[in-house]
C-alpha cells in the first residue's frame, strides 16, 4: 500500500542512491551518496537493497511525518535524532510512529545525514538511478510540506513479546573526529612532481568554503607552506579522470574531485583518494583540516574489501532478525519498476 511522508522542515535533503555507475560512458558524473559507507549500512539496516533510494540530509536540520508506522535507520554524521520529541539511535532500527515529526537537528562533525526507510521511496530514475545531477537539472531538493511516496509492502512493525522491536545489530559506525586522515593511492602524474609530491603528506590542509560534492578545494593550514608543484611546463591535455583525483591546478590549492566531478579535466593528477576514503571526505565540513597517507593499491583494495564483508555481516544479521520478526526483506529491484523518466540502455 503506497504511504507517504511529509516534510515539515526540508533543510537541504535530497533523495538519493548510490549512483550511476556506468554513467561515465555517456559523458555524465556518477553523482550519488557522498558518504557511500553511511548510505549503504542505513539501506542494510532497514533490510533493503544496497541501491535503494533514501534521503541524504545536509548541514541543516529536517523534519517529516509520516502517515504510517515505519521501520527507519539514520546513519551518517552525528547528530539529534527524535521522534515525538523522544531520542532515537543512529546506527540502528527504530520506529517512525505515524502521526509523529522525526527530526534530526544539530549535525555535527560531519556534513551528511542518511534517513532510510523499510520500503521503497518513490523517485524519478536517470541512466538507473534516482541520484540528482545538477548540470542535467534532474532531481532537486526536497520542499516544504512536500509528501514522498513510499510503498510499504510489509505488515505492521511488531515484536512477539515487546510489541515494539529492540534492535542491537551492531552497524559500524563511521569514525567523526572532525580532522581527516584521506588514505590515497600514488595518481597518473605523480613522477612530474619530483620531490615537492611529499608536501601532499608532510602538509596538513583546511578545506574551503566553496567545497561540494563536486569536488573539495583544499589550501595549507599554514598560508605559508607551499603546495606541490609540477616540474615540467608541457601542456596537460584533458583526459578521463577518476573520482578521486587530487588536482594540483597553478595557484596556492589543491583540488579533490568528488561524486559530482565532470568526466575530463585537464589539471595534473598527482594522488587518487580510495573508494574508503571518498566516504570520509563526503562528511568532511569546510574549515575542518586534513591530512593525506600514501597507501598502496593492493591496501587500499584490502581496506575496501574488508569494508564490504563488514556490511556483507551486519546484512545477515538483520536477515537473521527480521526473519525471527516476521519482518520481509527487501529484494533487488530495477529502476525501471519506479522510473517515471526513460532508461537509456549501455550500447
Amino acid at each position: 500500500m503506497a504511504e507517504s511522508i511529509t516534510v515539515t522542515t526540508p533543510g537541504l535533503t535530497s533523495i538519493q542512491d548510490l549512483g550511476r555507475l556506468r554513467a561515465s560512458r555517456f559523458g555524465q558524473m556518477t553523482g550519488g551518496a557522498s558518504d557511500q559507507y553511511s548510505a549503504d549500512v542505513a539501506n542494510a539496516l532497514v533490510g533493503s537493497p544496497r541501491t535503494a533510494p533514501l534521503l541524504e540530509v545536509v548541514a541543516m536540520d529536517f523534519g517529516a511525518v509520516a502517515s504510517i508506522d515505519l521501520l527507519v535507520a539514520v546513519t551518517g554524521a552525528p547528530a539529534e535524532v527524535q521522534v515525538g520529541g523522544v531520542t532515537r539511535p543512529q546506527w540502528e532500527p527504530f520506529v517512525w510512529t505515524a502521526g509523529e515529526e522525526l527530526t534530526v537537528r544539530g549535525i555535527r562533525d560531519g556534513l551528511r545525514v542518511y534517513l532510510a526507510v523499510h520500503g521503497t521511496i518513490d523517485a524519478p530514475y536517470l541512466l538507473g538511478s534516482c541520484a540528482p545531477d545538477s548540470v542535467l537539472g534532474f532531481g532537486r531538493q526536497l520542499t516544504v510540506g512536500e509528501s514522498v511516496a513510499i510503498d510499504v509492502d510489509g505488515p505492521p512493525i511488531d515484536h512477539p513479546h515487546f510489541r515494539m522491536p529492540l534492535f542491537r545489530l551492531g552497524a559500524r559506525p563511521a569514525a567523526f573526529t572532525g580532522c581527516w586522515t584521506i588514505d590515497v593511492t600514488g595518481g597518473p602524474d605523480v613522477h612530474e612532481f619530483g620531490s615537492t609530491s611529499a608536501r601532499l603528506f608532510d602538509t596538513p590542509f583546511v578545506i574551503g568554503d566553496n567545497s561540494n560534492h563536486i569536488g573539495l578545494r583544499l589550501t595549507p593550514t599554514d598560508p605559508g607552506s607551499p603546495v606541490p608543484r609540477r616540474d615540467r611546463s608541457t601542456e596537460v591535455l584533458s583526459r578521463g579522470v577518476p573520482i578521486g583525483a587530487v588536482e594540483v591546478p597553478a595557484g596556492d590549492e589543491i583540488l579533490v574531485l568528488h561524486r559530482g566531478r565532470g568526466v575530463t579535466a585537464g589539471y595534473p593528477v598527482l594522488a587518487v583518494v580510495t573508494a574508503t576514503a571518498l566516504s570520509q571526505l563526503g562528511q568532511a565540513r569546510p574549515g575542518q583540516e586534513v591530512r593525506f597517507r600514501k597507501v598502496t593499491v593492493p591496501d587500499a583494495v584490502d581496506a575496501y574489501r574488508s569494508q564490504r564483508r563488514s556490511i556483507d555481516l551486519l546484512r545477515s544479521r538483520v536477515a537473521n532478525a527480521f526473519a525471527s520478526l516476521r519482518i520481509p526483506l527487501h529484494t533487488e529491484t530495477t529502476s525501471a519498476q519506479h522510473s517515471s523518466v526513460p532508461q537509456m540502455e549501455s550500447a
